[in-house]
């Protein structure tokens, strides 16, 4: 299990005064994606467009490139602007497999300081039921303190 106050405060000392979101984005997708052997695939897919996301700085193997809002769970997390936390992919209306082997899935979404959404960061794990609320909340914490001030 993750770490959360080490992991905080690495992830706050590694990003304290950038502002530039792409970078803000690959410190995170790294440090969050070695933290706990759950994690396959971890990574930001940005807003480009309206209902349109693409990829973004990640970890783990080749992700999707586009992700309309209306398509898979993180669509879900950009159009519902909520965390989804699925504990099974298999048995989400909808879903994507940009790699087969994802069992679960955590897609919180991110938003800047003007409160607008910029991204969703998508958790993949191989493992079924593989993420807790407990992830869910401190993963929020954690994208809450870095691109807020953004």
């Amino acid at each position: 299990m993750v770490d959360y106050t080490s992991l905080a405060q690495t992830v706050a000392a590694l990003t304290d005064g950038e502002v530039d979101a792409v970078s803000l984005m690959a410190t995170v997708a790294c440090e969050v994606h070695h933290s706990d052997d759950r994690f396959n695939w971890t990574g930001f897919y940005r807003v480009v467009a309206p209902e349109l996301l693409k990829i973004g700085p990640y970890q783990g193997g080749h992700g999707c490139l586009v992700i309309p809002f209306a398509r898979g769970v993180c669509g879900a997390a950009a159009r519902l602007e909520e965390t989804q936390l699925v504990p099974d992919v298999d048995a989400f209306p909808g879903h994507i497999a940009c790699a087969s082997s994802t069992r679960s899935e955590l897609v919180l979404p991110v938003w800047g300081k003007s409160g607008k959404l910029i991204a969703v960061f998508d958790i993949d794990s191989d493992l079924p039921d593989a993420f807790t609320q407990q992830d869910a909340d401190q993963m929020a914490q954690i994208l809450k303190d870095v691109f807020g001030k953004i």
